[in-house]
C-alpha cells in the first residue's frame, strides 16, 4: 500500500511539471525568444530586455538612457565696496543694495559706515558672476563689478574690491529679494578698458562704470560634480548600479592608499554622480562624450565585431570622429587601431586618432596634434588640448616649437597647453609679480625657424617675431613673446600713479612715482618692457596698471612687435575637406594634388560648447543650433537643470549682453 502511495505521488509530480512547462511554453523553438518571457518583476523584466539586446548588431550605449546635468553656470550676485579711487567714487543713494552693504559693514565692526560710503575714494559696486561647472572648492574664477545706474560715482578706474560674499539671489512677486546661500567670495584690483583722453569726454567714458577682477572670486562651496540622470522608462536601481559599473570599468583613480575607486556612483535609482577623470580636467565635455560612448551591454564576441567594424569607419573622414571617440570609450584594447589609422594621409582621420589617443595616455600621435594645430584653425583647440594631456618630453618640444609660429592664437595657444602641461617649464616659467599677476618671458628668438609655417609671408620676421600677449580673462598674466623686447623713444606712458618717459636718443628710461603721502620714487632703467614692468610694479603698479601701460604704449607706437588680447583658438570653426577626386588621389598616392577644382565639403568641427577649458573665455556659453553640429546630443549637452540654478530677471539679461568684454581691448588695433 505504501509503494503504491508513492508511486501515485511521483505521477502526480511529474504531470504537475509537464503541465507547468506547457503552460509557460518552454518548447525548443521558444527558448531562442527570450524576450517572449516575461517576468512579474520590473527589474526582472528590464535584465531580460537587456539579455535580448546583448545579441544585436547595434551597441546600446549609456547615451542612450541618460541625460547630464551639472555643466551649467550658476549665477552668483552681491554687493560691494570699492576703495582706492581718484575723486571718481561718491555718496550712494537709498536703496536695498546700500542697505544690504550697511548690514555688512556692521556685522564686520566698521566705524562710521555712512562716513565711509560718502567718501569720494569710494564707491557702492553690484559683484556678478557665474560658478563654474566642475569647480573645486578654493579654486578661482572671474568675476564682474558695475556702478548701479543711480551711482553718483562716475570711474571705477584704480579701484580695489574690498572682500565680498557671492550667492545665489532671485526676485520673487510678493517677496521681493530672496537671498540664497553664499558660494563664493570676491576680491581684487578692477580692470577696466583704457580708454584715450579724447574718448573720455565722449559717452565712451560711460565704459569705466564697470569692470571686471581676474580670479577675483573664490569658491567656498562644495565641488561641484556631474550626474547622470537615467529616463523615467529605465529607471530602477538595478540599470542604475549597472551604469555605474560600466563606467567604473573604464574609467577610476586609486585613493592615497592604493584601493581603486570607480568614478561613478549610483545614488538613486534614477541618478548616478559622476566624477571627472584627472586627464580630463581641462576638457570636460570630452570625457562626456565618451562617457556616453561606453556600452551600457555588450558581449567580447559582440564588442570585437564592432571594434572590426569601427577599424574601417575611423578611416573615412565623415565616421572618423564618431569612430574616434567610441573606440576612446572601449579603453586600451583600441589603441592598435588608432595606431593603424595615423598612417592616413587624410589629416582629418590622424587629427581624431591621435586625440583619441591622447587621452588614452599614448603619445604616438603628438607629431599629427602638432600638425594640425599648426595647419588648420578648425582642430587647433583640440589639438592644443589633447597635446596638453600628455606629459612627455616629445609633448614639451613640440609645444614650443608652435610657440614660434605667426599666428598669435597659434602662439599662444601652445603656450597655454604647456602652461597646463607644466607651469615648472623652464622655457615659460613665470615670475610672480605681487601676487597680483604673472610675467613670462619667452626666449623665443632664439628658437629655430619652422620651415612648416603656413603664415608666414615672405620679408615677415622669423619665428613669429616679437609679440606682447595680455589676458582679461581667468589667468591675470603678461606674456612676452622675445626676451629682448624694448620700448622705442620717446616715450611717455602711465601705469596708474607710475609715469615712464624716455627722450629720443636715449639709452635708459626713467620710471618714477609721485603721490601725496609717499616718499617720491625715481629710478632709470633699461628700455627693455619685461625690466619696466618689474620696476612699475615694485612702486606699486597694478595688473591692470600694467596692461593700460601696454596698450598705451603700443596705440603711441612705442612697442615694435604685436601686442595680442587674449588670442586664443575658437571652437565649432569649419573644417573644408579635400575634395572626392583629391581624397582619392591622397589615399593612393598619399599626395594632396588634383588639377580639377570642385566645390568643397565642410565640417563643423565641434561647436561652441565643446572649447577646452583651458581655452573657455568663462562666460555664459552660447546655445548652439542643431545645426552647427550633426551630434549635438552627444557632446555633453546640459539637458537637465541644475537644482541650485537661479533664474536671471531682465536686468541681468541687460546686464550679460552689456557687459561682454569680448571687445575691450580691440580700440587698439594696429
Amino acid at each position: 500500500m505504501k509503494s503504491s502511495v508513492n508511486l501515485f505521488v511521483i505521477v502526480l509530480v511529474v504531470a504537475a511539471g509537464i503541465s507547468g512547462c506547457q503552460k509557460l511554453n518552454l518548447s525548443p523553438s521558444d527558448w531562442l525568444h527570450p524576450a517572449s518571457l516575461r517576468s512579474q518583476s520590473p527589474d526582472e523584466e528590464t535584465s531580460e530586455i537587456e539579455d535580448f539586446v546583448e545579441t544585436k548588431v547595434e551597441t546600446p550605449f549609456i547615451g542612450d538612457y541618460t541625460q547630464i546635468t551639472g555643466k551649467n553656470l550658476i549665477a552668483l550676485e552681491g554687493v560691494g565696496l570699492v576703495t582706492g579711487l581718484k575723486g571718481t567714487g561718491g555718496n550712494p543713494p537709498p536703496s536695498v543694495h546700500r542697505e544690504a552693504l550697511l548690514r555688512e559693514m556692521r556685522r564686520r565692526n566698521v566705524k562710521n559706515p555712512n562716513h565711509i560710503l560718502r567718501s569720494p575714494s569710494t564707491a557702492l559696486v553690484i559683484v556678478k558672476a557665474y560658478l563654474p561647472p566642475l569647480i573645486r572648492k578654493g579654486e578661482k574664477f572671474d568675476v564682474e563689478v558695475y556702478l548701479p545706474g543711480n551711482s553718483e560715482a562716475t570711474s571705477l578706474e584704480g579701484g580695489w574690491l574690498m572682500e565680498s560674499y557671492l550667492a545665489e539671489q532671485a526676485m520673487i512677486q510678493g517677496r521681493g529679494l530672496l537671498k540664497g546661500h553664499i558660494l563664493a567670495k570676491a576680491r581684487g584690483s578692477i580692470l577696466i578698458p583704457p580708454i584715450s583722453n579724447e574718448d573720455r569726454k565722449k559717452a565712451v567714458a560711460g565704459i569705466l562704470r564697470r569692470g571686471r577682477i581676474l580670479a577675483g572670486g573664490v569658491s567656498v562651496t562644495e565641488d561641484r560634480n556631474l550626474a547622470l540622470y537615467l529616463r523615467n522608462d529605465f529607471k530602477s536601481i538595478r540599470n542604475a548600479m549597472r551604469i555605474a559599473d560600466r563606467i567604473g570599468g573604464r574609467f577610476h583613480h586609486f585613493d592615497r592608499y592604493g584601493i581603486e575607486e570607480p568614478l561613478a556612483e549610483a545614488k538613486t535609482d534614477k541618478k548616478v554622480v559622476l566624477k571627472l577623470k584627472p586627464r580630463y580636467k581641462h576638457n570636460d565635455s570630452r570625457y562626456l562624450q565618451v562617457v556616453r560612448k561606453i556600452a551600457f551591454r555588450e558581449t567580447d564576441v559582440a564588442q570585437r565585431v564592432r571594434m572590426q567594424r569601427l577599424t574601417e569607419e575611423i578611416k573615412i573622414p565623415e565616421l572618423s570622429e564618431r569612430a574616434a571617440i567610441q573606440l576612446e570609450a572601449i579603453g586600451k584594447k583600441s589603441i592598435p587601431i588608432l595606431k593603424a589609422a595615423l598612417k592616413s594621409p587624410l589629416l582629418e582621420v590622424r587629427f581624431h586618432a591621435a586625440v583619441a589617443l591622447a587621452y588614452l595616455d599614448d603619445g604616438s600621435g603628438l607629431k599629427d596634434l602638432a600638425e594640425a594645430a599648426r595647419e588648420e584653425p578648425a582642430f587647433r583647440v583640440y589639438a592644443l588640448a589633447a597635446m596638453s594631456a600628455i606629459d612627455e618630453p616629445e609633448a614639451h618640444i613640440y609645444l614650443r616649437e608652435l610657440m614660434s609660429m605667426t599666428s598669435a592664437e597659434t602662439r599662444y595657444g601652445a603656450f597655454r597647453a604647456l602652461w597646463t602641461l607644466d607651469k615648472n617649464d623652464p622655457f615659460i616659467r613665470g615670475e610672480d609679480m605681487n601676487g597680483q599677476f604673472m610675467l613670462h618671458v619667452l626666449q623665443t628668438e632664439l628658437e629655430t625657424p619652422s620651415q612648416d609655417d603656413p603664415n608666414q609671408k615672405e620679408g615677415a620676421p622669423k619665428n613669429g617675431g616679437p609679440m606682447v600677449h595680455i589676458t582679461h580673462r581667468k589667468h591675470p598674466e603678461v606674456v612676452l613673446f622675445g626676451s629682448q623686447q624694448e620700448f622705442r623713444v620717446p616715450i611717455a606712458v602711465r601705469a596708474g600713479d607710475v609715469l615712464i618717459t624716455g627722450a629720443p636718443g636715449v639709452d635708459q628710461l626713467i620710471v618714477s612715482k609721485y603721490a601725496v603721502g609717499e616718499k617720491d620714487q625715481r629710478k632709470k632703467v633699461s628700455k627693455n618692457i619685461a625690466v619696466v614692468i618689474r620696476t612699475a610694479v615694485e612702486m606699486g603698479a597694478s595688473y591692470p596698471d600694467i596692461a593700460q601701460m601696454i596698450l598705451q604704449a603700443h596705440q603711441q607706437g612705442n612697442i615694435e612687435g604685436q601686442v595680442e588680447i587674449d588670442a586664443l583658438p575658437e571652437g565649432g570653426r569649419l573644417y573644408y575637406r579635400p575634395v572626392e577626386e583629391n581624397a582619392l588621389m591622397a589615399l593612393k598616392s598619399g599626395e594632396m594634388k588634383s588639377s580639377k577644382s570642385k566645390k568643397k565639403k565642410s565640417a563643423r568641427v565641434g561647436n561652441e560648447n565643446m572649447v577646452p577649458n583651458i581655452f573657455h573665455s568663462g562666460a555664459p556659453r552660447k546655445k548652439t543650433s542643431s545645426k552647427s553640429s550633426s551630434d549635438s546630443s552627444e557632446i555633453g549637452e546640459v539637458t537637465l537643470s541644475d537644482s541650485r540654478k537661479s533664474k536671471s530677471s531682465d536686468d541681468d539679461g541687460k546686464f550679460i549682453k552689456q557687459s561682454a568684454f569680448k571687445d575691450w581691448f580691440r580700440y587698439f588695433n594696429k
